[in-house]
This record gives C-alpha cells, structure tokens and sequence, in this order.
C-alpha cells in the first residue's frame, strides 16, 4: 500500500478556529502527538516485540547493536576541529587528545574539518580561494600538508574522521599516500571518510562532478577500503548537513537512508560483495531540540536498514545489518543571542543522541553562532559529554526508553513516515531494487540521482524549513532569547576565535614553494594516470594515491578528473 509523507500537519495538533499550530501536541518535524499513551491502544510493535523491537543485540536492533550497550564501551568523543594551518590544527588535535586523558581515552577519535577551498578541490592559490584559506577549516593542498596535520599522532591507534565529500577520495589518497611513508601498514588505520556526495546535492552545495561521476568515485572508494584499508570506514552516511538545511526529522531520517541504499545499489552494479563492503559503511545524524522525536529517529534507523539490508539486498552477515551512528548536536539550533544558552541545548541533545543509542558523539561547542570555536567552549563541549558518560547514568541500562508506550508509537510513526518518502524515492528511478538489477541497470537509473535532477529533495527540504520558519516568525514555537524571555540589556560580548591573515600568506607561500621543488616530470604522468583511470572507467584511487606520492596537489588531481567528468553546476529545475 502506498503511503504518502506529512507534508501539512492537520487533526488535533492545529487548533480549529485560529488555524496555528499548538505546540503541545505537534512536534518540529509535524508529527501530531496524543496527551498520553496507554496500553488501550498498543502501538504495532509492542504487539509484535520480536518481530519489530526484540532484545538490545538482536535484528531489527531497534534497542540498540550490542545486548550490554555502554555498559561495556563508551560513545566514541569524537571531537570536530580544523582552522588555520595544518599546524594550527595539529595543536588543537593535541589539546583535545590531551583533555581526554583518562580512563576513557581510548574512546577518543579526531575529526577534520576542512576549509572551504579543500571542500571544493581547490589549492589555495587559486584566485576562487581568495579570503576563504584556513577560515572555515584547514586549508590541505599537498602531502606535505598531510604530514603537518598529523605529526605526533598515533594514526595506527587513534581513529580520524575527515569532513570531505566532492575530493574525498583525493584527500584519502594523501592520507594513505602519507602512511605509506610514514611506514604505518593501511590495516592497522581506523577512521571514517565523510565520502557522502549525495546529500551534498540535496543540503550543502559543496559538489565538483555531475552526480552519476560523484556516486562512480564513492563506489571507487567503498571497494579500495574493502580490497586494501579493512579497518576503515569508506562512506558516512550523513543526514546532519540535511537537518542543518532545515529538512524535518522524518526527512532526514529518509533522505540518508535512501541515499545510503543508492551507494549499496551502485556497488551491487559494480558487482561487489555486499557483506564485503557493507560492514564499513556508517550513519551521521543530527540530534535537534525535539528530545523524544530524534531518539525514536535513531531507534528507527537502525530497524528500517537492517531489514533494507537482509530483506531487500540479500546480506547474510549480521554486520552488513548493523546501523553505526555518529551523532552531532544540531549547529542549526544554536543561536547568536544568549550564547550560554546553547551549552544548555547541547547538552540535552547529546543525550537525545546517547539515549538512541549512537556509537559516537560531537557537541557542538557554545559560540559556533560567533566564528570558530575557542579553546575554553570546546573544553565545555567535551566536558558535557564526559559528564553525561560519568555523572548522570544514562551508560547503566540499554535503551532505557524501550518499551514506553510513547517511545514505540513515536518510533513506530517516524518509521512510518520516512519509509513513505524513500518508496516515493525508489519509484523515481529504477523502483525498489531487485536482483536483476545488478546486471540491468546503471548508476544513472538510481532514485535518488533521478530525484537530484528532479529538484525533488531541495524542494522537499526548502518547504520544511520555511514551514518551521514561519511558525518561529509567528510565535508558536518558542526559541528562548531569541522570540522569546529576550534580554534587551543582553551583552554578547564573549571570546571569539579569530584566524590571522597571514595563514593564506603563508599557506600560499608554501604552496608555490613545493611546486618549484618537485619533479614536474613526474607530476605531469601522475596527473596523465589519473586522466586514463577516469576515462576508462577504472578505479581511480591507486592512481591518485600515486598522485598524491608523486607530490600532485589536490587541486591538480581534482582537475585531472573534471578534465574527464566535467564540472556540475546544477540543472534548470534549481
């Protein structure tokens, strides 16, 4: 039977003679809830608890992947970080490594934000760099770089996310590039590679190639990992860029699961192994204000890809079922006004996120609103996770929440509504996947690619957030200091990390100074490999990793491959 997604909230949450949302009974994504929840009217899966919930450990793993949960390991903290120059940031991944020395530090992992002109695969002596190096991120153009960021790190013991999408595979070539000489062995590197193209097109813009080029190079990396990095993670799955676009929860939910499917259905074309590529991919989400919505989310998560993977892939091995989450607070949600009210949402966000269950957690720091983080609000951003871990008792029972009338009915409706949207996905490429379609169809056939040309995810996400928006303007969802117990005496003056200008000088400096030195032979037949890869249709990670060794830059190697793919710019229909 065919369902069709909320989009217009109706029934007992919109108060019948003035038309406005009552905010009691409605939550943000619209979702319309009762007063309270009995067991006169069971939701579906109380009614069939080993089919839909079972025991914490056990498929659909809805109570959570493993029976002892936290009781036996802690959420990684894994802390994001990146300004200035590769320096800059290695200092920062210290402090943050040395601020988690403890007992608990082994559940410690680093994650890279790049700046702006990395994300888009430009060096930064480009002219389209100008004012934008080490800002947002830090600013990687070489090997040489690589090995800044991370020297003194235990890259073979500590486990390091890089936030990169469009250049993915190239920043990961460095990576290995730089562990090769580094004489670290790829199996003993654990980490997660963000790799999420898709939702780039949907939410964050930060795209280089069309979108069937995009989805061939994450496919390219998902079977390199499986072949040659078996502790890694080649793809993260990311709904959080979705939410910050101002998708609702349901969408989030259903958009990066589906989109999580199209890279499962490009390498089953591919002709790759599912339960060899499928074990390493992982999940990334946004925990937001409404409390009880985002762990029902998370909780329906896990049950919808478990059953996507045994039931419509045909995976045989658990792990190709499991659901690994990491969470970060919601960036969206914090405000300029009243700064030191956003350590207060955080924290509640973070253990939203802990108590549905994720495997690893970023909080956001409390002056995100003001510019880049300084040392003292991410100090209090990892102390509120260690907090929530040590003082308040949420590690001592696994899904603590299950079997609450009202979680399993709020779950049960999130499920609901999201396997609407991803049937309405399905049906506008190929329709849901069947066996035959690994010898029949193409990239180009997937539902999400087809959607993307469509407009149909950026519409759907711009109607949820000026929904939202409009509720804001009007008053009927209360953002505290912002419409709401305003301070108009309020001093916003607090500590804000600012970067020097001098960072670009010299980043550019030592740019153009490694290019003067390397051995332009060389580079000319890296960059020439790298064109024949893409052209054929090959893989083309070995190629760029002997890119990256042959002292290529990332801008040089993008552009090796855009002479290929060419360069999207998105279609009319935006």
């Amino acid at each position: 039977m065919t369902t069709t997604p909320n989009t217009s909230i109706t029934g007992p949450g919109i108060d019948p003679t003035t038309g406005k949302v009552d905010p009691h009974a409605v939550t943000i994504s619209g979702l319309v809830l009762n007063p309270s929840y009995t067991p006169d009217a069971l939701p579906e899966s109380l009614q069939h608890y080993d089919r839909d919930i079972a025991n914490p450990g056990e498929f659909p793993y809805t109570r959570g992947l493993f029976p002892q949960g936290y009781r036996t390991r802690l959420w990684t903290m894994r802390q994001f970080a990146g300004f200035g120059s590769a320096d800059d940031t290695n200092a920062r991944f210290k402090y943050i490594l040395n601020q988690t020395k403890t007992k608990t530090a082994a559940n410690t992992g680093l994650s890279t934000a790049f700046d702006l002109p990395t994300l888009m695969g430009r060096d930064s002596d480009d002219t389209l760099s100008l004012g934008e190096v080490g800002k947002c991120g830090v600013a990687i153009d070489t090997i040489e770089d690589m090995h800044r960021l991370y020297a003194d790190i235990p890259i073979d013991s500590v486990t390091v996310s890089q936030t990169i999408n469009a250049p993915a595979c190239v920043i990961w070539a460095m990576y290995l590039a730089m562990a090769k000489q580094r004489n670290i062995s790829w199996d003993t590197l654990g980490g997660t590679l963000q790799n999420d193209i898709l939702k780039e097109f949907h939410a964050q813009n930060e795209f280089i190639y069309p979108p069937e080029a995009s989805t061939k190079l994450v496919v390219d990396t998902i079977e390199f990992q499986s072949k040659h990095v078996p502790r890694w993670n080649s793809v993260s799955i990311s709904g959080y860029h979705i939410r910050e676009a101002g998708s609702s929860a349901t969408q989030e939910l259903a958009f990066t699961l589906r989109d999580g499917m199209e890279y499962v259905e490009a390498c089953l074309i591919r002709g790759l192994d599912i339960d060899e590529f499928a074990p390493r991919l992982s999940f990334f989400f946004n925990a937001h204000n409404e409390f009880f919505e985002e762990i029902a989310k998370l909780r329906a998560a896990r049950r919808i890809w478990a059953r996507m993977m045994r039931d419509r892939y045909g995976a045989k091995n658990e792990r190709s079922w499991f659901m690994k989450t990491h969470v970060q607070t919601a960036g969206c949600s914090l405000t300029e006004q009243q700064p030191y009210n956003n350590i207060v949402r955080v924290a509640y966000q973070a253990m939203a996120g802990v108590l549905g269950g994720c495997q690893s957690l970023h909080t956001d720091s409390m002056d995100e609103t003001l510019g880049l983080p300084t040392e003292q609000a991410v100090t209090i951003a990892l102390r509120t996770q260690q907090i929530l871990a040590h003082e308040t008792g949420v590690t001592r029972t696994v899904d603590p929440l299950g079997g609450s009338y009202f979680m399993e009915a709020l779950t049960d409706k999130v499920e609901a509504e999201a396997l609407a949207y991803i049937e309405e996905i399905d049906n506008m490429g190929r329709g849901p996947w069947k066996p035959e379609h690994a010898s029949t169809s193409t990239i180009d056939d997937g539902g999400c690619v087809q959607g993307i040309h469509k407009g149909y995810f950026r519409r759907k996400i711009a109607e949820a957030s000026y929904r939202f928006s409009e509720e804001c303007e009007a008053g009927d969802r209360t953002i505290v200091g912002v419409n709401e117990y305003i301070d108009p005496n309020e001093d916003r003056q607090i500590d804000i990390l600012t970067i020097s200008e001098e960072v670009e000088t010299e980043q550019v400096k030592r740019l153009r100074e490694f290019k003067d030195r390397r051995d332009a032979n060389g580079v000319t037949q890296a960059l020439d490999a790298i064109r024949e890869a893409a052209r054929n249709g090959d893989n083309v990670m070995p190629s760029l990793v002997e890119g990256a060794l042959a002292n290529c830059t990332l801008g040089e190697m993008v552009q090796a491959m855009a002479d290929i793919y060419g360069r999207y710019t998105g279609g009319p229909e935006w």
